[in-house]
């Protein structure tokens, strides 16, 4: 046998193996391929999650909303917002007292101290608890990281539910002082 029948044959072997092989492939991905009509297609992108999951009949995933999370988290959650309400607060008087002028912070909270109860007494309030909450919640972690041994989930729970209602009568007993 020649060279040139060899190379043909198995040139002639590869083109039959590279169709057939192809021919799997494209049989394998139409199966799998869902074909939209135009139509279709823009009804499906106007349908929201929950319409298209009760077309199909399956289920909905749960979503975060339908968990509760326990009070530590809770309270973890919070003392970060006080914090964060806090550096807020302070930069606002900071930036009234840079744009105002001197006194002008002190003229701002004496003009609502004296005003009508319906607007000092939540002002006070939306003050001094993320102030009581933060200061309150470091402490509590100042206790906790110093004695972490004698710590129980029933305990941490405890003093998150103690630090939530101290604070919030604190808070509401500074809202008329």
């Amino acid at each position: 046998m020649s060279l040139a029948i060899i190379a043909n044959r198995s040139l002639t072997a590869a083109r039959h193996s590279l169709r057939s092989t192809r021919h799997v492939f494209e049989q394998q991905s139409a199966r799998s391929m869902t074909v939209l009509s135009k139509q279709s297609a823009e009804d499906y992108k106007k349908m929201n999650y929950s319409e298209r999951m009760n077309k199909t009949g399956r289920p909905v995933s749960p979503h975060v909303t339908i968990y509760t999370f326990p009070i530590t988290a809770i309270s973890s959650i919070l003392n970060r917002v006080t914090g964060v309400t806090l550096s807020f607060g302070c930069a606002g008087l900071g930036i009234l007292e840079l744009l105002g002028g001197s006194g002008s912070a002190l003229h701002l909270m004496e003009a609502i101290g004296s005003s009508s109860v319906l607007l000092a007494a939540p002002a006070k309030f939306a003050v001094a608890f993320p102030l009581v909450y933060h200061y309150g919640g470091g402490l509590r972690h100042a206790i906790w990281d110093n004695m972490p041994d004698k710590l129980t989930t029933e305990q941490v729970e405890q003093a998150s539910y103690g630090l939530l209602g101290a604070s919030t009568v604190i808070s509401a007993g500074l809202m008329f002082v």
